[in-house]
């Protein structure tokens, strides 16, 4: 009777969602009693539905209650567990596929509530009663339950141990067997390490999510960055567009205006010089006539008589002379907008290539591998030529402008004369104080180039447009403005912001750019690539390739081919 009275008051407690002992046990105001994660999922879905109900008597609730805990169930729950009493489920739980199922089941099992690590046999609800009733059981340890795989298969033993030397759990006798010697620690220690290993894992992979997180974030950003840019262009274009179709509508208009004008002036010109005409012919008709009639006269005397009168006749009033030219009065006007057109044509034409070109060189930056080997750098080859604008006075420079050399300031002079070297361009400043030159070229993309040199030393470098060009700071690597792989006999070395970085020697230099990653990498090249050093970091302007000279150096950019 005592153990119906306890199972009877385990049903009592039990929660009608999860058919389990009511945890944090909540009454809701029709006085049916749940577990309050449970019957606030089971809300949480009702919430969609738009209503909040009782799962047993289906009471509708508006708004939906507040959820306090019934302490009263509380402790009574606490009572049963204190006495070691499981919750029976109101309905046979069985074990499905992934459940531990209990030992002692017959036909269809029962899911087991716990395993005993003395019997290494787990125990559904109604088998593991003598455990708790009976004193020959106080010393079995009960655990939650647990597969066979905690069970040593030779001794049937259960795995407590961990050799360190195999990498391998095992059971107390393996240890004397087999095991003897090795480096052994209990399960629970050899977990507390790993744990803690698995710790240092999960921040790092933790950190990884964070980084690409925000890298995704910075992408989404990028987006609406690209369409709010392309929104805003459109706008402009169609406002630019207006505008100049405004202005050709308008000067279509007074051009119009400006050919009726004149129409109307020739028009009236010519109008006046008709009527004068036909009026002279008019008068010219009567004439003829007059001189009809006095032909015609037979009598002799009155024929003189009145020809005297009539003399006047031949002196009749001459008309200025009219050129009659062929008809091209607007051609002139016609013409004119012909050369507009063709002018405005071509201008359109070509500020639209260099739209078009400006906007290919867009990328977007996504993870890829950077070259491994010399023909794999060749496929990013580009053509840089040196500007002889920039060219410090003691340089000179050859082989297609790929070639730099520095010369006594004598002999320089005189090679100046003799072969008449670039002229200076005033609003493109040479280097003044440092023995430097820049390419013709801006880099940006994925760029690859090599460079040759011998003498002294020789700087290899990349820097922006901007850099100063007259001050001590504009030497290479002595700014925030360029990078520089400074190549000696005595020792190479990587300068950037005056910061150095120590090398080995060598003689032919390749550089990698991807100015879109932000990538700068410097190499060796021989018959294999040696990485010497790589920049990360963000470029805000285009690039441009460098050389810096000692007296007597020579460094020369390659020519490369990739087949």
């Amino acid at each position: 009777m005592a153990q119906q009275g306890s199972q009877l008051d385990q049903e009592k407690l039990c929660c009608s969602v999860c058919l389990d002992l009511l945890t944090d046990p909540v009454t809701i105001p029709c006085g049916h009693n749940y577990c309050m994660s449970c019957i606030k999922s089971f809300w949480d879905m009702d919430d969609q539905k738009g209503i909040q109900s009782c799962p047993q008597c289906r009471q509708i609730f508006v708004p939906r209650p507040v959820l306090m805990k019934n302490t009263m169930l509380a402790d009574l729950v606490e009572d049963l567990n204190k006495r070691g009493l499981q919750a029976s489920p109101a309905y046979p739980c069985y074990a499905g596929a992934e459940d531990v199922a209990c030992d002692f089941c017959t036909g269809t099992k029962l899911k087991a509530i716990k395993s005993c690590q003395k019997c290494l046999v787990s125990y559904c609800d109604q088998h593991l009663q003598p455990h708790y009733e009976s004193a020959a059981f106080e010393k079995h340890k009960l655990v939650d339950p647990t597969k066979k795989h905690n069970i040593c298969f030779h001794h049937n033993e259960m795995l407590t141990v961990f050799c360190r030397t195999d990498q391998q759990c095992i059971c107390h006798l393996c240890y004397m067997k087999k095991h003897k010697g090795h480096n052994v620690v209990l399960a629970k220690e050899e977990r507390t390490q790993r744990q803690r290993a698995l710790g240092e894992i999960q921040q790092t992979i933790q950190q990884k999510i964070q980084d690409r997180e925000t890298e995704v974030k910075l992408f989404q950003q990028n987006v609406e960055d690209v369409n709010c840019s392309a929104d805003k262009a459109v706008r402009n274009s169609e406002k630019i567009f207006n505008e100049l179709l405004h202005l050709i509508g308008k000067i279509n208009s007074d051009v119009k205006q400006q050919i009726r004008s004149q129409q109307e002036t020739k028009v009236c010109q010519f109008k006046e010089l008709q009527e004068k005409l036909q009026q002279e012919i008019s008068e010219l008709k009567s004439k003829d006539v007059e001189l009809k009639q006095l032909s015609h006269t037979e009598d002799d005397i009155q024929f003189l008589q009145n020809y005297a009168s009539l003399s006047h006749l031949h002196q009749s009033t001459h008309s200025p002379s009219i050129t009659i030219q062929p008809v091209s009065y607007f051609e002139n006007i016609a013409a004119a907008l012909s050369a507009v057109r063709d002018k405005l044509r071509h201008i359109l034409s070509e500020e639209w290539t260099k739209i078009s070109l400006r906007e290919s060189k867009l990328d977007v930056l996504l993870p890829q591998a950077e070259p491994k080997t010399r023909a794999e750098f060749l496929k990013y080859s580009c053509e840089i030529t040196l500007d002889p604008k920039t060219a410090n006075t003691l340089m000179v420079l050859s082989e297609g402008n790929r070639k730099a050399t520095v010369m006594e300031p004598t002999l320089l002079s005189a090679v100046q004369l003799a072969i008449g070297l670039y002229a200076r361009d005033p609003e493109s400043p040479s280097f003044t104080t440092k023995l430097q030159v820049l390419s013709k070229e801006s880099l940006t993309g994925r760029c690859y180039w090599e460079v040759e040199w011998s003498g002294a030393g020789v700087s290899v470098a990349v820097t922006y447009e901007d850099i100063s060009k007259t001050q001590d700071e504009s030497k290479f690597g002595q700014n925030d403005k360029s990078w520089v792989l400074q190549c000696v006999n005595k020792g190479n070395e990587f300068i950037h912001d005056k910061r150095s970085t120590s090398l080995y020697q060598l003689s032919r230099v390749g550089v990698y750019l991807d100015h879109i990653a932000g990538t700068l990498s410097f190499y060796s090249v021989s018959e294999t690539m040696t990485l010497l050093h790589r920049v990360q970091t963000t470029f805000t302007q285009p690039l441009y390739a460098g050389l810096g000279l000692d007296l007597g150096s020579t460094a020369q950019i390659c020519q490369l081919k990739w087949t």
